[in-house]
């Protein structure tokens, strides 16, 4: 990937799960009843804790139980762990507010009382600390506009139905206990009983006035502006560019970050274009006509990121095979990303369907490593068809471009093989380091070393010796989790032995590795004559973070003692076998060319500028906030 595209993969670090709305409810009333011990002065601790939940957290128990059942009435789609997250978060929010106030007013209370000359500056007083709090209501009323408007795709006439709710809620609760019907002339026994509770408050709360509604009327209506503003400044350049709204990205990026929803996938399916690719399959079978491993290769990449499109592709693929199975990286890059999960299945349909085509035999090649500039290439025959690996190790290359794999492998068929599987190792990577980060694209000299590579070898290929082929396979699953960059497919190793030669192929599932660390394994292994180390690109480690490559988070010699251990374990298991290969196409849809890059740098300057905007129309609105306050 480019650097741009880590940058959108690292979006990946924010990536959790929203929890059950009854855990962010219960979690709201305690930090009520903490605030209200901290904020009111009553004569016992349980009382000051139940006006907390009161007052503080019963309108977050209101947006909590009504924002989902009213968005959905009006078409919207908010869940209710998402609902009761977003309140808990305006909550803290509020919380937040009145605490810096209270620390302003303690500040220039204290300050004015040590200052024994004029003070500088004029102390602060309750009224302060209500001026923050409808500052902070407009606050979350604009915070849950915008969530709503991307979660739901409403309108801002719309959205503002369900977002005033929490704000609304703790309105008409000041309303009713600070006694502002005293200043209205309707009077009468009903009206006093439920409309007007002064007694029942707490005293901090008698300084409001029917003014302050109007205000935090006219504040919420300036902030719903400036949300609405914001928006559409941010979307113009993803209308005009992908045909798409900043909405969606956010909508699904949010569903997927919250429950593990696959909007996200909706919003790339948009994006995506129809691609041709083949899913190439070797199959080895023992003489009793069972499978002992399968090696599937589809042309496609699997990202962008965690299970999303084909993040899981690999795991998803082994699941498939009656044998031991070995889903290696292809010569593919992120613009061969699939737009859905869904579209795997096409894959594996694809990939069933090549493995009932294939002709088996027994006879083999001894395996030929060759190299051509920084590209190094091992591969051998099985029958008339070749399995290639290649490799710029210990030079730093990232993804093999789709259509540099093609030319390689055609320039292999053009020497008399009939099909190819080419391998992109995929085992050096300095990180996300550079704007490049090795990418192998057409007309690069590194492309022209693959491509002129793979000729090279097959000549080589076709005057060496053969014989009957033995295979061993062995597997470890490991104790390592994604966040240490080893998905559950764990290591596998499989050994062929042709001719008394031994070449041992070594599979981890994980994303790309440090330097050094495939050097290191190959010279390790004992008993074989070649090997060679490939990744499985699995993206499943990328919800941790963009670059968690395999030997970044693990010690390189407790990785090593596993692959010898298994090496040694694939050797004891050496059997003859038959084998067969063959290729059939699917067509899927991708994110297609040049739109991961286009999609990347658009949501990291979505990112990077947007934060600034919102800081900007943060600032402005505050502003005129502050003169709304003093012009009152």
């Amino acid at each position: 990937m480019t650097a741009t595209q880590g940058d959108l993969a690292d979006l990946s670090r924010f990536i959790f799960r929203a929890p059950n709305w009854y855990s962010s409810l219960v979690f709201a009333l305690v930090i009520g009843a903490i605030t209200g011990v901290a904020a009111f002065d009553s004569q016992f601790v349980l009382g000051d804790a139940w006006e907390g939940v009161f007052f503080v957290g019963l309108p977050t128990v209101a947006a909590s139980v009504l924002t989902p059942y009213v968005d959905r009435r009006l078409g919207g789609q908010l869940t209710p762990n998402r609902a009761s997250l977003l309140a808990l978060l305006c909550e803290l929010i509020t919380i937040a507010f009145l605490v810096v106030a209270g620390l302003l007013v303690v500040l220039t209370t204290s300050g004015q009382d040590l200052l024994l000359a004029e003070p500088m500056v004029e102390p602060l007083g309750q009224q302060f600390v209500f001026d923050a709090l409808i500052v902070a209501l407009a606050s979350i009323f604009a915070f849950r506009l915008f969530v709503i408007m991307a979660v739901s795709r409403h309108s801002v006439t719309v959205a503002a139905i369900p977002a005033s709710i929490q704000t609304v809620s703790a309105a008409v609760l000041l309303f009713i206990y600070s006694g502002t019907m005293r200043f209205f002339e309707i009077r009468g026994p009903l009206l006093r009983s439920y409309l007007s509770r002064p007694q029942e408050a707490p005293p901090e709360l008698l300084i409001i006035t029917p003014d302050d509604f109007v205000i935090l009327a006219a504040t919420s209506l300036l902030y719903a502006g400036a949300v609405w503003l914001f928006l559409t400044v941010i979307d113009y350049p993803w209308q005009r560019s992908l045909d798409v709204s900043v909405l969606d990205f956010i909508q699904g990026f949010i569903g997927h970050i919250a429950e593990g929803t696959r909007e996200l996938e909706d919003f790339f399916e948009e994006i995506g274009e129809d691609a041709m690719v083949p899913v190439t399959v070797t199959s080895f079978r023992r003489s009793d006509g069972s499978e002992k491993a399968r090696f599937v290769l589809p042309m496609i990449h699997p990202g962008p990121m965690g299970e999303i499109g084909g993040g899981n592709l690999p795991e998803r693929v082994a699941g498939q095979a009656e044998g031991l199975a070995f889903p290696p990286h292809a010569t593919a890059g992120h613009d061969f990303n699939l737009v859905t999960e869904r579209e795997v299945d096409t894959i594996i349909d694809a990939a069933e369907t090549a493995h009932e085509n294939i002709d088996f035999g027994t006879e083999a090649s001894v395996s030929i490593r060759t190299t051509e500039g920084d590209a190094k290439l091992l591969g051998q025959l099985l029958g008339d068809d070749a399995f290639v690996v290649t490799t710029y190790s210990p030079g730093f290359a990232d993804d093999v471009e789709y259509a540099v794999g093609l030319s390689a492998a055609a320039e292999a068929r053009s020497a008399g093989i009939d099909d190819v599987m080419l391998v992109d190792a995929h085992n050096c990577n300095n990180g996300l380091e550079g704007d490049d980060l090795g990418h192998v694209s057409p007309g690069s000299k590194r492309s022209f070393d693959m491509i002129q590579g793979a000729r090279k070898l097959a000549d080589e290929l076709d005057a060496a010796e053969r014989g009957q082929l033995r295979m061993g396979v062995a597997w470890e699953e490991t104790d390592w989790e994604p966040q240490d960059g080893i998905g559950p497919l764990g290591v596998r190793v499989a050994v062929f032995e042709v001719a008394d030669q031994r070449t041992a192929y070594v599979l981890v599932d994980g994303n790309n590795m440090e330097p050094g660390l495939r050097e290191k394994i190959v010279a390790a292994i004992q008993g074989v004559d070649e090997a060679e180390v490939m990744t499985t690109d699995t993206h499943i480690v990328n919800t941790i973070e963009a670059d968690n490559q395999v030997g970044a988070a693990i010690p390189d010699a407790d990785l090593v003692a596993i692959v010898t251990d298994l090496a040694d374990r694939a050797i004891e298991d050496l059997e003859p076998v038959e084998a067969g290969m063959a290729s059939e196409r699917a067509e899927v849809t991708v994110f297609g060319n040049d739109r991961t890059e286009t999609l990347a740098s658009h949501a990291n300057a979505m990112i990077s500028m947007g934060s600034a905007l919102a800081a900007v129309f943060i600032l402005a609105v505050f502003a005129v906030s502050m003169l709304i306050f003093f012009l009152a």
